[in-house]
């Protein structure tokens, strides 16, 4: 039997778990901070997993056809995503894309033949954008009613109300975890974005162990726009879900799945991205830099002591290079 791959669809998922060895020395942590490296994706995040899960639901459904254009709306990871499964299957691929994030993304989604639009280039989403303060979701409805429904032979993805993410986390991410921890995880660590990912594979681990914690991560208000500091340093990718309107939570997100949750600032994100470079090797973004910041936390707890925190990462620090992150 061959070991050789036909298409990147067939490495997706399936991503090492690393126990932070060192770092647990040099902090005198009593409690083990394993995490799971999502950037042994084939482009290198989380999203890989429902781009290819949320492209391939469609074409089941008869939603998306040979000749049509796949459209999203994205922090980066998930446009990455989408513009490799579309290369691979054929179809092109547009994307809006958030202003600030890293020029990385817009060259790697442009390498893989994606057309990149920042937010503000779209005059339906600058104004939302503006009225609302950055009310993300609404300004993505926004865009699919006085935009999209007007076109036609494209498939809006819509990643924050499309099932097939969460349920793509509980059926790979979720399973993943359990098998190679042996069942033994105690607690289980992850940002917020869309909220698939915790929502998935956390859906998952609870029935196998409802006593599992499930600590959720959103930004804290210094690294989330204000009237006073329009454009802070952000975490990209995570959004708030805890003290916002119901209506700016994305419905991907279950609010009754997690135990606890935490705001982190994105310099405690940098710092311990930077620090777990230096300590075990691995180049991780700022999202992945947070959730590192939390399971510490945690893992210096005294009721934590000898238990086993699994926190997901998800992405590679490459995509940051032309930021602050390592600076």
């Amino acid at each position: 039997m061959s070991g050789i791959k036909k298409s990147i669809s067939e490495l997706v998922g399936r991503t090492p778990l690393l126990e932070l060895t060192n770092y647990e020395k040099q902090n005198n942590l009593e409690a083990e901070i394993v995490v799971k490296l999502e950037y042994y994706n084939p482009n290198q995040s989380v999203k890989d997993r429902i781009a290819l899960a949320m492209v391939e639901d469609a074409e089941r459904k008869g939603l998306l056809k040979p000749g049509y254009t796949i459209v999203e709306t994205t922090s980066g990871n998930t446009g990455i995503g989408l513009a490799a499964i579309a290369a691979v299957k054929g179809y092109k691929f547009r994307v809006y894309i958030q202003d600030q994030v890293s020029e990385e993304r817009f060259k790697v989604i442009r390498a893989f033949g994606g057309e990149t639009i920042k937010l503000t280039e779209e005059p339906v989403l600058a104004e939302v954008l503006k009225e609302t303060n950055g009310d993300f979701v609404a300004a993505i409805k926004e865009l699919e009613d006085k935009v999209l429904s007007k076109e036609k032979d494209i498939f809006f993805v819509n990643q924050i109300a499309n099932t097939a993410n969460p349920e793509i986390h509980k059926a790979t991410t979720g399973p993943e975890i359990w098998e190679d921890t042996g069942g033994k995880v105690d607690i289980l660590v992850a940002t917020v974005g869309t909220g698939g990912t915790i929502s998935g594979t956390g859906a998952y681990l609870k029935a196998k162990n409802p006593d599992l914690k499930i600590i959720a991560i959103q930004p804290g208000p210094d690294s989330l726009p204000s009237e006073a500091n329009p454009t802070p340093e952000e975490i990209t990718g995570v959004h708030p879900f805890f003290g916002v309107p119901g209506e700016r939570v994305p419905s991907t997100m279950n609010l009754n799945i997690y135990d606890e949750a935490f705001e982190i600032e994105t310099q405690q994100a940098y710092e311990a991205a930077r620090a777990v470079a230096k300590s075990d090797g691995i180049l991780i973004g700022t999202s992945s830099g947070a959730a590192i910041h939390v399971a510490t936390e945690l893992a210096k707890k005294p009721e934590n002591k000898g238990k086993r925190i699994v926190a997901v990462l998800p992405d590679t620090g490459l995509r940051y290079l032309s930021m602050n992150l390592f600076e």
